[in-house]
C-alpha cells in the first residue's frame, strides 16, 4: 500500500486490521505535526511484508498512528529490510511499542536528525537473528537526547534490562512505554499480565495456551486456529494463511490491464500468483509444471487489431502469438520505442500479420526478434503478409541485421506511396518467397510512386564545429527540373557509436529519435545549400544526414531524389560541469583525504582536477560561551559514511604509516556490497517514485584566463582569494570583540585521479576544500566551477597537555590561587579547564571547571572555603578535541588557626608601633573637640529624635537551632555549582543524614562572608520557611548547620541542573 503527498491518504487504513503486502509512507513535504494529531489506526496488527517511512513532515512518532501493530513479516523486504526509517526530519521516536516480532529481515534507520529512543530499543528481541544486522546510522547523538525510560525517577515500575554490547541498560520505545520482553523465552508471546502464549502466538494473545486468541500466528492461520503447517488440500497464501484450491482459482493477478488479470497457480503446495521462473501452466490445470528448456510465454489473441499502444502493451512479453495481428496505427506518440517495447520479443506469429492504415508507421524495424510468420491462416487463404496503404511506410526491416522467414502464402503490397520496389524486392529473397507474388500482388505504379526511390549522392563539402553547434554546406543538387526541388531536410541526432540507421526510431508523427530541420533553398541557385545546428551538447557526436524534397509525380523517369550518407560530426569542448558527491576523511592529525565522483557532463576528455585548499577560523561561539554551563557538541574528524571499505589504498599511500592492509574476510565484502547495493536500490526507488529535483551546488567561479600565473604545487606558494576563487559564504567567521579574521592562504593541487591526499595541515582543524574539473581543452575554456567540502584533520595526541608545573599562592584565608600556563599549539582551541584536588586525610575529591574567560582573568584559579590541611591538585585542558593529559601533583596547604597566630606573630611586633601612634593622635583630636564643645553653656537647640539601633533585634527574630541542626563534621564540600540569592551554592556530601553510616550527595548554600548580621539571620528564617514543605515537585530542605560560619543549608541536590538550562537543552536547534 503505497501513500504518499497527502495525509488524507491515510485514510485507506481505516478498518484493516492485516495489510497483505507493505506499507510505504512517504513524501509529505506540506504537512505539520496537526495533521497528524488525532489519526490513529489502533486495528492495524500487522504487515506481511515490510514497512517504509521517506520524508514525511510533521510526524514526530508512530506511537498513537500504529499503537498496537506487532508483527512484521518480511515475506518481502526492501533489499533485506523490513523495517525502513529514512530522512525523517521531525520524528523524536520511533514509538512502536506493541512491535515484538519482525520475522524476515532486518532495520535501517538512517538520516533521522531529530530520532532519539535508538539506544534504549534491544532490536535483538525483535529480529530473527540474533546477529548485528541493523544499520542505524545518521541519527541525533545519544548524548543529546534524553533517553529516559519509564520508572527511573521511582514513579513507577521500571522497565526491563537487557544487554546490548556488553552495555545493561533499560529497554524502551519511548519515556512513557516500556519495551515488551516475554519472560518465556527468546521468540515468544505472552499476555498483558506476562502469561505465556501457545506456541504458535505472535504479537500476544488474549488468553495464554490458546491458539485461538493468538494476535498473530507464528506460521500459519486456518479458520481461526494458529497451526504450523496448512491440513492437507489446503495451500499456503502469502506466507501466513492457507487456503483450498476453490479459494485460489478464484484470484486474480492484480494489473492495470483487465485483459492481463491471469488465474493463480499452484506450485509446491503454495497458491502464487504466477508460476516461478522455469515453470509454466497448462490451460487445463491450475498446476505448474516444469519446462523443456526456456520457457516461451504463449499468448493466445485469436485475430489482434492494434490500433492503439494500449492494445500493444496487452502484449508486452509474449514471444509466441497463436493467431494473427492486424496493425492499424493512425496516430500516437513516440510510436517507435513504445512499440518495441511491447512487440519486441515476439519471435513467432501462427497465422498472418497484416499492415493496414497505419499512417504513423515509416518502419517495421520494431518487430526486432520476429523470424517467423507461419502462415496457419491466411488473408483471402492466400497472404501470410499484407501491407496496404500506408501512406508513410519507408522501411521494411534492416535487412543487413534481420532474418524473417515466411514459409507459406504470399506477400501483397499495395498503395504505399513512400516505400519503394527495391526494399520489397530484398525481403522477396530473404524470406524466400520470390516467385510467388505477380506484378498486381507488387504494384510498381502504387509502391514508391512519391519516394524518391532513384536517389542521388549528396556530399558534404565543409563543416565548422563550435561547442555548442555545427556549421554545414553541401554541394547543389540539381534535378533534371530545378523547379521540382522544394527544399532540404536536416536530420541530426547524438550519436555514441558509428552504426546507426536512418529509420531507427521514426515514425510519422514526429515523435522520433531523429531531429529534423527544415532548410530553405538558396537565393541564388549558383550558391550551396547551408545549415547551422544549434543548442548541441559539448564535446558530443552527432550523427548526419540531409534530404533533398522533391515534387513527385505517377509518371516515370520523375521520381527522382537526392539524399546524403550518414556523417559523424563531434562538437568542440566547453568546461565540465562540477564534480559530484565530494567526501572526506582525516586518516592522521596532518592529512585529509579527498574523494568524488567525475562530473556528469564532461563536455571534453578529464585530464587532472584542480583542488584548492584554505584553513578556517573556528566558530566564534566558541570564544563566548561557558562551557562549564552550557552543554558542548564536540566536532569530530570521522570520515565521510560513504567512505568505502576497499576505494582507494593509493590515496592511503600518501599518508604517514605506509601499512599494508588487512584483506578483508567474506562476511565484510558482502556486508559491503549490501550496503552499496541498498544505496543504489533506495535511489532508483526515489528517482522512480517522484523527480525531485536536488538543491544546486554551492559553486565558486574560477579564473578561466589561460595567462593566469602559474604556482607551484602543493604548499610552497601561497595565492590570494581574489585572485582565484570568489565565495558566496566566509571562509571564517569574525572572532568577538573586533578581532579581525586571520587571513589563511590558500593552496592548490592537480591531480589525475578522482582523489586526492592534503598533507601538511595544522592538526584538528577545519579546511574548506575546492575541487575543479579540468578537461583536455582547460587552457582555453577554463576549468569547471567548484565544488565544495569541509573537512576536519584528527586531533594531535599531546597538544592539549598543560606544559610545565602547576603553581599557588596564598590568596587569603582559606583559599588560594593556582597558576598555569595554556597549551602552546592546542586542538583547535581551549575550551575550559578541570581541577581536581583533595585533602590528604580524606578520600572525597572535588572536581572544579574553569571556563576560558576565568582563566583569562587570573591566570588561573581562586579556590575558596577550604578547610585547614594539606591537598594536592591536578589540572587538564578540554579541547575541541576533547580533554588533555592530567598534570601531575602540585601539593600546598592551608593553615588553621594556631598556625594563624604563630605566623602573624612577627607581624604583630612590627605593626604595633605603628597602632599606638595612630591612637594617640586620634585621642589627642578627641580631646581637643570634647573641650570645645563642653564651652558652650545649655543644651543644643532643636528637636531631639531617637532611632532603633539596627543592629538590634527582637528574640522573636533570630534563628534557634532545632531537629534539623547537623554536625558541621558530617559535611565535606566537593565543588561549586553556581551563585545563589544569598552566596555560594556548593555540591556536597553529608554522613549519616538519612541512613545512619550512609553518606548523601547534597547541595549546601551558604550566605556571603560580608552579609551583615540581619541578611544572616534571613539566610536563616528562610530555611525555616522550607521547613514546612514536603512534596515530590518542590526541592526539599535535608538540614541545617547555623552553629559557627559560614551558616550552611543543607537541600536535596538535582543533579541535571536547574529547570529552566534543562529544559532549554532539549529545545531543538532549530528553534529560537
Amino acid at each position: 500500500m503505497d501513500i504518499r503527498n497527502d495525509v488524507s491518504q491515510l485514510r485507506k487504513l481505516e478498518n484493516c486490521s492485516i495489510i497483505e503486502g507493505n506499507l510505504q509512507i512517504l513524501l509529505m513535504f506540506t504537512t505539520g505535526a496537526e495533521d497528524f494529531r488525532g489519526l490513529s489506526f489502533p486495528r492495524l496488527l500487522m504487515i506481511t511484508e515490510y514497512l517504509l517511512l521517506f520524508r514525511v513532515y510533521g510526524l514526530e512518532s508512530l506511537r498513537d498512528l500504529f499503537p498496537n501493530l506487532s508483527v512484521i513479516r518480511g515475506t518481502n523486504l526492501f533489499f533485506s529490510y523490513a523495517l525502513v526509517i529514512f530522512e525523517m526530519p521531525h520524528l523524536r521516536d520511533v514509538g512502536l511499542h506493541s512491535l515484538g516480532h519482525i520475522l524476515r529481515g532486518s532495520v535501517r534507520i538512517e538520516r533521522n536528525q531529530e530520532l532519539c529512543h535508538l539506544s534504549t530499543i534491544d532490536w535483538g528481541l525483535l529480529l530473527p537473528d540474533s546477529g548485528d544486522s541493523t544499520y542505524i546510522v545518521g541519527n541525533k547523538l545519544a548524548e543529546e537526547c534524553a533517553d529516559v525510560c519509564p520508572g527511573i525517577l521511582d514513579v513507577e515500575k521500571p522497565c526491563v534490562q537487557t544487554s546490548v554490547n556488553g552495555q545493561l541498560d533499560y529497554r524502551c520505545w519511548t519515556s512513557s512505554y516500556c519495551q515488551k520482553v516475554c519472560p518465556c523465552g527468546a521468540g515468544s508471546a505472552c499476555t498483558a499480565a506476562g502469561e505465556c502464549c501457545h506456541a504458535e502466538c505472535l504479537g500476544g494473545c488474549g488468553r495464554p495456551h490458546d491458539r485461538r486468541a493468538c494476535v498473530a500466528c507464528r506460521h500459519f492461520h486456518f479458520n481461526g486456529h494458529c497451526l504450523p503447517s496448512c491440513p492437507p488440500r489446503t495451500y499456503e497464501y502469502e506466507g501466513w494463511r492457507c487456503v483450498t484450491a476453490e479459494y485460489c482459482a478464484s484470484l486474480r493477478k492484480v494489473s492495470d490491464n483487465p485483459r492481463d488479470a491471469s488465474k493463480f497457480v499452484i506450485h509446491q503446495r503454495q497458491c502464487l500468483s504466477e508460476c516461478p521462473s522455469g515453470y509454466t501452466r497448462n490451460e487445463s490445470s491450475m498446476f505448474c509444471h516444469k519446462c523443456e528448456g526456456l520457457c516461451p510465454k504463449e499468448c493466445k489473441v485469436g485475430t489482434k487489431t492494434i490500433d492503439s499502444m494500449q492494445a500493444a502493451q496487452e502484449l508486452g512479453g509474449c514471444t509466441l502469438i497463436e493467431g494473427n495481428l492486424i496493425l492499424n496505427i493512425r496516430r500516437g506518440y513516440n510510436l517507435a520505442s513504445e512499440l518495441q517495447s511491447s512487440l519486441g520479443l515476439i519471435e513467432t506469429i501462427t497465422g498472418f500479420l497484416k499492415i493496414k492504415h497505419s499512417f504513423a508507421l515509416v518502419s517495421l524495424s520494431f518487430f526486432k526478434n520476429l523470424k517467423l510468420i507461419r502462415g496457419d491462416s491466411m488473408v483471402d487463404g492466400n497472404y501470410t503478409l499484407y501491407v496496404l496503404d500506408n501512406q508513410n511506410l519507408q522501411q521494411l526491416w534492416d535487412w543487413s541485421h534481420h532474418i524473417l522467414s515466411i514459409p507459406v502464402g504470399k506477400m501483397y503490397f499495395a498503395f504505399n506511396p513512400k516505400l519503394c520496389l527495391a526494399e520489397i524486392y530484398r525481403m522477396e529473397e530473404v524470406t524466400g518467397t520470390k516467385g510467388r507474388q505477380n506484378k498486381a500482388e507488387i504494384n510498381p505504379r502504387t509502391n514508391g510512386d512519391r519516394a524518391s526511390c532513384k536517389t542521388q549522392t549528396l556530399r558534404f563539402i565543409s563543416n565548422v564545429t563550435e561547442s555548442d553547434r555545427i556549421f554545414l554546406k553541401w554541394e547543389r543538387y540539381r534535378p533534371p527540373e530545378y523547379r521540382d526541388l522544394l527544399s532540404f531536410i536536416v536530420y541530426y541526432k547524438e550519436s555514441p557509436f558509428q552504426n546507426v540507421s536512418e529509420y531507427v526510431g521514426q515514425d510519422a508523427c514526429g515523435a522520433q529519435s531523429w531531429n529534423v530541420l527544415d532548410v530553405d533553398l538558396p537565393l541564388s541557385s549558383e550558391q550551396e545549400p547551408g545549415v547551422t545546428l544549434l543548442n548541441l551538447r559539448p564535446w558530443t557526436q552527432y550523427a548526419i544526414f540531409v534530404r533533398a524534397i522533391t515534387l513527385t509525380t505517377a509518371e516515370e523517369g520523375r521520381n527522382y531524389g537526392a539524399q546524403s550518407e550518414v556523417v559523424y560530426i563531434r562538437t568542440m569542448p566547453a568546461a565540465p560541469t562540477v564534480p559530484r558527491d565530494v567526501i572526506s576523511m582525516s586518516n592522521s592529525s596532518s592529512h585529509i583525504v579527498v574523494r568524488w565522483k567525475p562530473p556528469t557532463q564532461r563536455n571534453g576528455n578529464i585530464i587532472y582536477y584542480l583542488v584548492l585548499w584554505q584553513q578556517l577560523a573556528e566558530d566564534m561561539e566558541l570564544y563566548i560561551n561557558d562551557y562549564c554551563h552550557k552543554g558542548l557538541k564536540l566536532p569530530t574528524s570521522s570520515a565521510d559514511t560513504r567512505f568505502g571499505f576497499g576505494d582507494g589504498p593509493e590515496g592511503e599511500q600518501d599518508a604517514e604509516e605506509r601499512c599494508c592492509p588487512c584483506r578483508p574476510t567474506d562476511g565484510q565484502l558482502r556486508m559491503e556490497g549490501e550496503a552499496e547495493s541498498f544505496q543504489k536500490k533506495f535511489e532508483n526507488f526515489l528517482h522512480n517514485s517522484i523527480t525531485i529535483p536536488r538543491p544546486p551546488w554551492k559553486v565558486t567561479s574560477i579564473n578561466k584566463n589561460p595567462q593566469r600565473t602559474p604556482k607551484q604545487r602543493r604548499d610552497v606558494v601561497a595565492i590570494t582569494p581574489a585572485a582565484n576563487t570568489s565565495s558566496a559564504e566566509p571562509l571564517a567567521p569574525s572572532r568577538p570583540g573586533g578581532e579581525p579574521k586571520p587571513d589563511f592562504q590558500i593552496f592548490e593541487d592537480k591531480v589525475v585521479r578522482d582523489r586526492a591526499v592534503l598533507s601538511r595541515l595544522r592538526h584538528f582543524t577545519e579546511y574548506r576544500i575546492d575541487i575543479h574539473a579540468c578537461n583536455h581543452a582547460a587552457h582555453t575554456v577554463g576549468c569547471s566551477a567548484a565544488t565544495f567540502v569541509f573537512a576536519r584533520t584528527m586531533p594531535e595526541l599531546q597538544a592539549d597537555n598543560i606544559p610545565g608545573n602547576v603553581t599557588w599562592e596564598p590568596a587569603g584565608k582559606n583559599s588560594v590561587l593556582l597558576r598555569w600556563e595554556e597549551p602552546r599549539n592546542p586542538n583547535g582551541l581551549i575550551l575550559k579547564y578541570e581541577i581536581k584536588y583533595s585533602r590528604e586525610t580524606e578520600e572525597v575529591t572535588t572536581v572544579v571547571c574553569v571556563s576560558r574567560h576565568r582563566y583569562s582573568k587570573y591566570g588561573g584559579v581562586h579556590l575558596a572555603l577550604l578547610q585547614p590541611g594539606n591537598y594536592s591538585a591536578k589540572v587538564r585542558a578540554t579541547s575541541l578535541a576533547g580533554n588533555g593529559s592530567w598534570t601531575g601533583l602540585v601539593k600546598f596547604y592551608i593553615l588553621g588557626p594556631a598556625e594563624e597566630e604563630s605566623s602573624s606573630f612577627y607581624v604583630l611586633l612590627t605593626v604595633t608601633p605603628v597602632v599606638l601612634m595612630v591612637l594617640i593622635s586620634c585621642l589627642a583630636v578627641f580631646v581637643f573637640f570634647y573641650n570645645k564643645k563642653r564651652n558652650h553653656d545649655g543644651y543644643p537647640s532643636g528637636t531631639l529624635y531617637a532611632s532603633v539601633n539596627p543592629e538590634y533585634f527582637s528574640a522573636s527574630d533570630m534563628y534557634m537551632p532545632d531537629e534539623w541542626e547537623v554536625s558541621r563534621e558530617k559535611i565535606t564540600v566537593i565543588r561549586e555549582l553556581g551563585q545563589g540569592s544569598f552566596g555560594m551554592v556548593y555540591e556536597g556530601v553529608a554522613l549519616g543524614l538519612v541512613t545512619e553510616g550512609e553518606e548523601t550527595k547534597v547541595a549546601l548554600k551558604t550566605v556571603n562572608e560580608l552579609a551583615t548580621m540581619r541578611e544572616r539571620i534571613e539566610f536563616l528564617n528562610e530555611a525555616s520557611v522550607m521547613k514546612a514543605f514536603k512534596c515530590h515537585h518542590v526541592v526539599r530542605l535535608l538540614g541545617v548547620v547555623s552553629q559557627g560560619q559560614p551558616a550552611l543549608v543543607i537541600m536535596e541536590l538535582m543533579t541535571r541542573g536547574d529547570l529552566k538550562s534543562y529544559l532549554r537543552s532539549l529545545r531543538p536547534e532549530a528553534e529560537p
